[in-house]
């Protein structure tokens, strides 16, 4: 059994190392950004499963892969990179649930830990607007490793920098990202009439032989259980989040920019 657990370990960090030698350089931004930011030439861009096999399924994801990026004009599921809201700098992730359902692969993964990464360096606070069928099932379990390296990297943002971190829940949200940094925020937000669940609820009635009553997983019925700070309609995020950075202690570059 030793053997095997060993034998098993080298061959995925094997397969890790195949992949990570595949990402390609980010192509999204005009500048060139600096050496640590989450969007500099190195960071991931786009998927790519291991050469240990040549199976149809593995082309088939290829395929798509190459499909989603062509239709949506997206690299991969997140969209990371450094804004301001209203003079005040924050990192900032964005999940497209257009490119496969939002689901997070081992890019996704990376491009998240690396903004949380340069957020804790740069004591910037950080925002993650989460919409994801959850983990890519194409990728197996390299998919559910994003999810400890994630809340590892988050970990020490919030415990041991102390800085701030704000989740914010469209619809909809569920599988491994509402069980990883989807409910890890300091604040959690969700927008109104918002599905957001761990396991769909079809795949709970088949499972557990019960019938789910609607609303159950929505946002209304899931604040009124304690599972969120606030519930904020998008046109009154802005606001709301400038007013949280500086309850929080972070101020704008111009104090003027501020109404």
């Amino acid at each position: 059994m030793e053997k095997y657990l060993k034998k098993r370990c080298e061959q995925i960090s094997q397969e890790l190392d195949e992949i990570i030698a595949k990402f390609s350089k980010d192509k999204d931004f005009e500048e060139e950004p600096s050496p640590d930011s989450p969007d500099s030439p190195d960071s991931p861009d786009s998927s790519d499963s291991p050469d240990s096999s040549d199976s149809e399924e593995e082309k088939s994801y290829k395929d798509r892969l190459d499909s989603y990026q062509k239709e949506t004009g997206l690299t991969e599921a997140v969209q990371t990179g450094i804004g301001q809201i209203n003079g005040i700098p924050v990192a900032f992730g964005v999940m497209d649930f257009d490119f496969m359902g939002g689901s997070m692969g081992s890019v996704v993964g990376e491009k998240i830990t690396r903004l949380i990464e340069y957020a804790t360096n740069n004591f910037l606070p950080l925002i993650i607007v989460c919409a994801s069928g959850g983990a890519r099932m194409q990728e197996g379990s390299l998919s559910l490793m994003q999810m400890a390296k994630i809340s590892s990297a988050l970990f020490n943002y919030q415990k041991n920098k102390k800085l701030f971190y704000v989740s914010i829940l469209t619809s909809p949200t569920t599988g491994g990202v509402t069980a990883s940094f989807g409910m890890l925020g300091d604040i959690i937000i969700a927008e109104p009439n918002a599905y957001i669940a761990f396991a769909g609820k079809r795949v709970i009635e088949e499972t557990l032989k019960i019938t789910v009553p609607e609303g159950l997983q929505e946002t209304e019925y899931l604040f009124e259980k304690g599972l969120f700070d606030l519930i904020v309609p998008r046109n009154l995020l802005k606001s709301v989040l400038s007013e949280l950075f500086q309850f929080h202690d972070f101020f704008s570059l111009n104090q003027n920019s501020i109404k």
